[in-house]
């Protein structure tokens, strides 16, 4: 979870009963008690009276920008650290906020800008501030590119000035999300969170209708629904056992963990201050209603947060979040395993390929079995992103960052999808002025897919036999087809690269080593491809008057026709000469030692002619190409006539080489 612009704002906060400031206070000094209570929200209500009469100094101006991004308002956090980071005697860690509301709010140059100012200030932040501005840069790529998904704004379940988010399963045509709207009380007033001025978070269900839309939504039974935050929730595939977040206001003790949920620094301890943790509880349906609300087993709330509860399909395994002793980062993706007996057994940490040392939250799982989630620890647009990735409980491979308009600028987390790897619903606050997130839908338009990339040596073994040999090491430059920018890659020890791409898109590959000849291939991969799609480089030696063997050459008997699998084979030495085009080279073809000399000789010249004519038919200039026939003259083998061979043997003879002449 990204606490750091978390939508659950379940963070450091005053108790429920916020006591207001007395009457005769100034408007700075409310302002002031506010915020060192965590009351932003009211805070800058009355720092924007200050504002109005004066300018602020460093101190009030700062409190406004961390005001501003603590509640997510990103347009005004940039205006207000764009004034900070002009003052003498500011922080250098305002470089870093200022960059960062940048690039929440697209502004990608100014904020590579920032960074880079960032990391010259405290050059013990050099690093991270290059591994942003790469990010950065990844995101304008991004979004440069062809849309791989239609977003729109969700009808029917959002409220305008309000947050609605983290969207998941309920019943069979339902979805279970969380809201701030408020839920009326019987008796009283709505109870507001000061830290954004909107009531606390709770529980909510709609059902879909016939038409896709989406009836008014209904709070969850008072049971779940306690007056403090209860959100994020998981539903057990029969329906009958819901796992959910609820927030508790514990003492602050000394020697305790951080609070994850915060953003400042925790004032030193004192017996009257409260911060806030996560747990998870679990609820049964009795009767068609909610009952026996029990915590989570590993539930400690004194010293760590646990929450985002997300079940595997088959509800065996329970996915989550926490900042428990062992995390990787500020919070980090947990597992635990059902028991025989029904209990969970002891959370697991889902490994290193999920987890940074970041923010990671929001789990879910779809039907097929793939994890999601949201991370500001890998490489993304700004703000939380949606990354998914294969694999199961600590065994992850392929971390992938769902794309653009998937993932925004701002935070984009709580996705499901109704339809697996199709459509579904996401959480955002790409469109929010005053830090709110909503609900989207989204179609995805091409589907993920990784290219397996090979380079391989095409050489002959000492039975002068073609074999085609792992190439390591090699350059490959990648690029989409009609697209402005390329990748540059290098293959592994093994010859192997894996490279994240999408489905219905084209792709090219120019691949470069020294001492081979250089080699590109064109990739069209369809829509209804495997999720994994192999793309083979082949590479020659750049050797002059060295015989390569075509591998898949055959003509019909007596014939010299190129056929339709030996025309594939010459598609490819088409491709090597037009990526190197200052070659020329010989084109041989030899027979095998039966039938006369004369017929033979004359056979062999046809089809190595015929093999030079394909090739300037598809574009190869008539002056570098030669055709050259030989008939029986130079068996590789022991198959001269009068000797029994078998058919393998003879087939060793009857080939069509290439030979280098200039290059």
């Amino acid at each position: 979870m990204n606490y750091k612009y978390t939508p659950l704002y379940l963070v450091v906060a005053a108790m429920i009963g916020f006591a207001p400031v007395a009457n005769g206070q100034s408007a700075l000094r409310k302002a002031n008690s506010y915020y060192e209570n965590y009351a932003f929200a009211l805070a800058l209500q009355e720092y924007q009276k200050v504002a109005q009469r004066r300018t602020p100094d460093l101190e009030t101006a700062s409190r406004m920008a961390d005001a501003y991004r603590l509640t997510r308002q990103t347009q005004q956090a940039e205006n207000w650290y764009g004034k900070v980071v002009a003052m003498p005697g500011r922080d250098p860690m305002n470089l870093y906020h200022y960059a960062d509301a940048l690039r929440s709010n697209g502004k990608y140059t100014e904020a590579k800008e920032q960074y880079m100012a960032w990391g010259e200030e405290m050059p013990e932040k050099a690093e991270q501030a290059q591994e942003l501005i790469l990010a950065t840069v990844s995101a304008e790529k991004w979004m440069s590119q062809p849309a791989v998904a239609e977003v729109t704004l969700a009808q029917g379940l959002n409220t305008a000035g309000f947050s609605d988010f983290s969207p998941v399963a309920y019943g069979k045509s339902g979805i279970l999300f969380t809201s701030d709207r408020g839920v009326q009380p019987a008796k009283g007033k709505t109870a507001v969170f000061g830290w954004t001025g909107r009531p606390y978070l709770q529980l909510f269900t709609a059902e879909q209708n016939a038409q896709g839309g989406w009836a008014s939504p209904v709070p969850l039974q008072d049971v779940i629904n306690t007056a403090y935050h209860n959100a994020t929730a998981a539903a057990s595939p029969d329906g009958n056992t819901l796992y959910f977040t609820r927030t508790q206001a514990v003492p602050r003790k000394a020697n305790v963990n951080a609070d994850p949920t915060s953003w400042v620094e925790a004032p030193a301890a004192d017996e009257k201050e409260t911060l806030n943790r996560l747990e998870i509880f679990r609820a049964e349906k009795q009767g068609g209603t909610w009952g026996n609300i029990t915590p989570f087993a590993y539930n400690k709330a004194a010293d760590y947060s646990v929450g985002h509860p997300a079940l595997a399909p088959d509800g065996n395994v329970l996915y989550f979040a926490s900042d428990m002793p062992g995390s990787m980062g500020s919070t980090d993706i947990y597992f635990s395993v059902r028991r025989a007996d029904g209990s969970w057994g002891e959370p697991i940490n889902a490994g290193r390929t999920i987890n940074t040392a970041g923010r990671e939250s929001f789990p879910y799982v779809d039907a097929d079995g793939k994890l999601y989630f949201a991370s500001d620890g890998h490489s993304g647009m700004g703000g939380l992103d949606i990354f998914s990735a294969e694999g199961e409980l600590d065994k992850w491979r392929t971390v992938r960052n769902l794309g653009y308009p998937v993932n925004s600028p701002k935070n984009d987390y709580g996705i499901m999808f109704t339809e697996a790897g199709e459509r579904g619903l996401l959480s955002s606050n790409r469109d929010s002025e005053n830090g709110t997130d909503d609900i989207y839908t989204f179609t995805i338009l091409n589907k993920p897919v990784v290219l397996a990339i090979t380079t391989l040596e095409r050489k002959q073994d000492t039975r002068k036999r073609t074999v085609q040999v792992a190439l390591p090491e090699t350059r490959i430059l990648v690029a989409q087809y009609k697209a402005q920018d390329s990748t540059v890659l290098l293959t592994d020890a093994h010859g192997e690269y894996f490279m994240d791409a999408r489905k219905g898109r084209t792709y090219s590959f120019t691949g470069s080593k020294d001492g081979y000849l250089n080699m590109h291939t064109m990739a069209e991969i369809p829509t209804n491809a495997p999720d994994t799609v192999a793309v083979a480089l082949l590479f020659d030696k750049n050797e002059l008057e060295k015989a390569i063997v075509l591998s898949n050459i055959y003509y019909d008997l007596d014939k010299w026709d190129i056929r339709a699998d030996a025309a594939k084979e010459l598609d490819k030495l088409v491709l090597l000469l037009q990526s190197n085009p200052r070659v020329q080279m010989e084109l041989s073809a030899h027979t095998d030692s039966r039938e006369s000399k004369l017929y033979n000789q004359i056979l062999s010249e046809k089809r190595a002619q015929a093999a030079v004519d394909y090739l300037v038919e598809h574009g190869i200039a008539q002056n570098r190409l030669k055709a050259k026939g030989y008939g029986k003259t130079r068996l590789v083998n022991r198959c001269a006539d009068g000797v029994s061979c078998s058919e393998a043997e003879h087939q060793l003879n009857r080939r069509t080489e290439f030979v280098i002449k200039k290059n």
